[in-house]
């Protein structure tokens, strides 16, 4: 058995990913908390952010350690009572560190089939109630009012996913190498590197944000033909942030995605995913999503049709998209070519969609209207948000203007 998963790659380069993520990812400041998610399976690479985070000043970094083989347990025998409700004390932690200033890094990885014997339904109820229990600690995500950053490294089940024709050992390694690429952190100084990134970023966003496009349309041979019709004044958001207190900082690593919310009501025809859909541990595959103004009003997979059902049903407004993604073949992540079976990868590889929840940094002044305001301007609001991939190497993506005008934008 594979005890220390880091052991597969340089201290050297896990130092500078564990720097990129306390320095440029949340941007920690001097004397700020700082709040850590992470399964028990890394605790060596944890314990590297933790070093990092107190180097740059933390005034401390409390480690909210998480197990999914315990997870698994409780869904699969807790009693429905206890899958329906989330502790009232779990939500005051969240509370008590946002009232602190904290930041948060939240570890992922994926460590595929570990939730196959649980039904979907559990797991659905268990997050649905989490999530409104969380509801103000999500808005505040939305908002940017904290900081936080995902970021991945590789777990034994999702590299030999990866790469099944190399043993365990190469897997990791080589999904390790991988990640460092995507991220951009395997170079002499990824922290400079990122602030180049975002240079890019900027010029990109401000050229789309000036356009105002009234819709765009995607095509390409998989079946795809989607006009998503977008809100007056919206923004295009992606790469690097700021917070209320004007501290920028990268919610996820990698990141290649600018994106911006549609009009709930204005979205039609067909959109067919192109990468597995990662959800609570379950693989959805070969699916296809038909909206009619805005509303999902069918859908397909081939396999994790049960899972889909439950991401769509989850409450009214996943049935809607609160985001789409435009995201460039020629990133150090697509060039890759590689099928990551994890969504912030794949989502950053290829366009995408968000169903549920819309940010309000996504139109002008968005964080400081009611949410009457947003619902009128038509941005959706949703308990969920998951990210689809469906961008191809054929993809057209044109921006529709007034009186029939069209801008080919990219082809992805």
């Amino acid at each position: 058995m594979i005890s220390d998963i880091e052991e597969f790659i340089n201290e050297t380069k896990l130092k500078k990913y564990a720097e990129l993520a306390v320095r440029a990812g949340v941007n920690l400041q001097k004397n700020q908390l700082l709040i850590f998610h992470s399964d028990i399976q890394h605790a060596a690479f944890v314990r590297q952010i933790q070093t990092a985070a107190y180097e740059a000043g933390a005034s401390n970094v409390v480690i909210d350690w998480t197990d999914e083989q315990s997870t698994n347990e409780f869904y699969l025998h807790a009693a429905d009572r206890a899958i329906d409700h989330f502790p009232d004390w779990q939500a005051a932690r969240f509370k008590e560190w946002d009232d602190e200033g904290a930041a948060y890094i939240h570890l992922i990885s994926e460590n595929i089939g570990v939730f196959k014997e649980v039904s979907t339904e559990r797991i659905n109820r268990f997050q649905k109630a989490s999530r409104i229990k969380l509801k103000d600690y999500y808005a505040k995500i939305r908002s940017h009012k904290v900081r936080w950053c995902l970021l991945a490294v590789p777990y034994v089940a999702w590299a030999t996913k990866v790469f099944p024709d190399l043993s365990k050992e190469q897997a990791l390694h080589s999904l390790w190498e991988l990640i460092l690429k995507g991220s951009r952190a395997e170079g002499r100084n990824p922290i400079k590197e990122w602030e180049c990134h975002h240079r890019d970023f900027e010029s990109r966003k401000n050229s789309l944000n000036e356009s105002q496009f009234e819709a765009l349309h995607f095509r390409n041979e998989h079946g795809t033909d989607l006009v998503v019709g977008l809100p007056k004044n919206h923004l295009y958001i992606g790469g690097g942030v700021i917070d209320e207190q004007g501290v920028p900082f990268f919610p996820n690593i990698p990141t290649e995605e600018i994106f911006t919310s549609p009009n709930k009501h204005k979205v039609s025809g067909k959109l067919v995913g192109t990468k597995p859909l990662i959800y609570d541990g379950s693989v959805i595959e070969e699916f296809h999503l038909i909206f009619t103004e805005g509303w999902i009003t069918d859908f397909y997979a081939a396999k994790g049709q049960e899972a889909l059902q439950q991401i769509i049903d989850t409450d009214e407004g996943s049935h809607y998209l609160g985001e789409i993604a435009l995201v460039s073949n020629k990133s150090p992540l697509a060039q890759t070519d590689t099928l990551f079976y994890n969504t912030l990868f794949d989502e950053n590889t290829a366009c995408h969609i968000g169903i549920g929840n819309a940010s309000p940094s996504t139109i002008q002044n968005g964080i400081h209207k009611s949410e009457q305001e947003l619902k009128e301007a038509g941005l959706n609001t949703s308990l969920l948000s998951v990210n689809v991939t469906f961008g191809t190497d054929d993809m057209n993506v044109v921006g529709m203007k007034e009186r029939g005008m069209e801008v080919l934008l990219m082809i992805c």
